[in-house]
């Protein structure tokens, strides 16, 4: 049978009442469920967008958005927070070899010298915060954050940290945070992404994946947008098709995916529809969120934007409109913050000061502007790397280059807004920064913390694969009850 006499039997085929009665009686049902639930689309955004969402949440949010900036690169501690002038005595002496016996490090060989902190500390705000000179302008904010001096994590090295960070396993295949917060929770918004991702400086070590879906369904996976140009990539109308077209023409896709739902009953295909429905809409909703022209002059002077520019200051900027608008979980990646002092101007010196100035400004601008919003209350702002920097000299190409080695037994974090205690700092360590002697949290707990001021138990939200039931946080993880508000 050739191609053209099989599509006139298939033709055929389908207006048959042998048909009908073999393969359209579920349909029937599912059509006369749907007249029972006041006319709700099943084949399209009422399923896929949010899978795991029955019975969610949990109980009563503290959030109902998150702004998570990751540092790709890992900033150090040392520098920028955690305050520690006994390092600064100890600077040029030989490392003692109780930091190195049974201890691996990713470029460190032989006996390093100790490194001082490069910048200088003054206490800030009613709290006295301890904050470098790096970060001028969010030492004004101090007191709006928790400081968590002693996070600690498995890993130490880059892509495996920021999969541990950002997906709970060192291991590529796990669906994102913020995959498992969607998943959850669903979009308040049907126009937008209920997760959307911004890059700066270029993408992170561990790629794409870090914001994938994983074994949740694809609906679930980061939308990556771009200040620059087109924000989406190929969501435009090719040349000559305008809406009107476009619709109808996903119209018709989307009827095609019905019956092939209904002959497979396959959840990815509701997926697919969601994602064609959910193309369409972003067409005319994606533009506007994400054009910052739209701004004050006042707003875009505080964050220090500049409008076509791929810049941190524009990401902050965007993730505020995106939050306003509805987008549940907005992850910011700004590259560059591997210190290791490899080469002239790359260190915990120049460089750390270079790139504390390009975050410095926006962050700041990113906490007050939500605070006069009013929108800081719901709103849970996350930051930090993967791991943090050794109190040692890495050297590697000479002693003259001031950088520091990946380190992942003790680094500093914070977090504000939505249900987060102000002007509060959790855990302590040594008087060198090498270790933490109390207040210690893993990668897992600052999890469990995050969808637990979303009001998700992290043991409860869970998702069958391959046999077994997985969470972010697998077996681990604990809420840090002692900086909730």
């Amino acid at each position: 049978m050739n191609i053209l006499d099989e599509a006139h039997f298939r033709q055929s085929e389908y207006n048959t009442r042998r048909h009908f009665l073999k393969k359209c009686v579920t349909g029937m049902g599912a059509v006369t469920l749907g007249s029972m639930m006041g006319g709700a689309n099943l084949f399209a955004k009422d399923v896929p967008k949010s899978g795991g969402g029955v019975g969610l949440p949990h109980f009563v949010p503290k959030a109902k958005h998150v702004i998570y900036l990751h540092m790709a690169g890992a900033p150090s501690q040392l520098e920028l927070f955690d305050y520690k002038p006994e390092l600064q005595k100890m600077d040029g002496q030989s490392c003692p070899p109780s930091l190195l016996e049974g201890k691996r490090f990713a470029f460190i060989r032989g006996v390093p010298q100790m490194l001082g902190p490069q910048s200088t500390f003054k206490q800030y705000g009613e709290t006295q915060t301890w904050v470098s000179d790096y970060l001028p302008k969010f030492a004004e904010v101090a007191d709006e954050v928790t400081f968590l001096k002693s996070v600690h994590t498995d890993e130490f090295n880059h892509a495996p940290a920021q999969f541990l960070m950002q997906t709970g396993s060192p291991r590529t295949g796990r669906p994102s945070l913020g995959g498992w917060v969607t998943y959850g929770l669903g979009s308040p918004n049907d126009n937008l992404p209920g997760f959307v991702v911004l890059l700066s400086a270029g993408g992170p070590t561990g790629g794409k994946r870090l914001w994938g879906s994983g074994f949740l369904p694809t609906v679930h996976q980061g939308v990556q947008c771009q200040s620059t140009g087109t924000p989406v990539q190929n969501l435009k109308n090719p040349s000559g098709v305008n809406s009107k077209m476009r619709k109808k023409s996903v119209e018709t896709i989307n009827k095609i995916n019905e019956l092939e739902y209904q002959e497979a009953q396959d959840p990815e295909i509701l997926t697919r529809i969601s994602q064609y429905e959910m193309a369409f809409k972003m067409q005319t909703s994606v533009p506007k969120v994400m054009n910052i022209d739209d701004e004050p002059d006042y707003i875009q002077e505080m964050y220090g934007v500049t409008p076509g520019e791929n810049s941190f200051a524009n990401n902050c900027l965007l993730a505020r409109r995106l939050v306003e608008n509805g987008v549940r979980f907005v992850q910011l990646y700004d590259n560059g913050w591997d210190m290791h002092g490899a080469g002239p101007g790359g260190g915990v010196g120049a460089g750390l000061r270079r790139k504390c100035k390009q975050i410095d400004q926006p962050i700041a601008a990113l906490l007050k502007d939500l605070k006069q919003r009013g929108m800081l209350e719901d709103t849970l702002i996350v930051w930090g790397g993967e791991f943090g920097r050794t109190p040692m000299m890495e050297a590697r190409t000479g002693k003259n280059f001031l950088g520091r080695d990946h380190h992942n037994e003790a680094f500093t974090m914070w977090m504000t807004g939505g249900g987060i205690k102000r002007g509060y700092t959790h855990g302590e360590t040594d008087e060198i920064g090498y270790s933490a002697i109390s207040g210690k949290v893993h990668v897992h707990d600052i999890q469990a913390t995050i969808l637990n001021q979303l009001g998700i138990d992290h043991e409860r939200l869970t998702y069958r694969f391959q046999g077994r039931d997985f969470r972010l946080t697998d077996v681990h993880g604990n809420v840090i009850k002692d900086i909730l508000a």
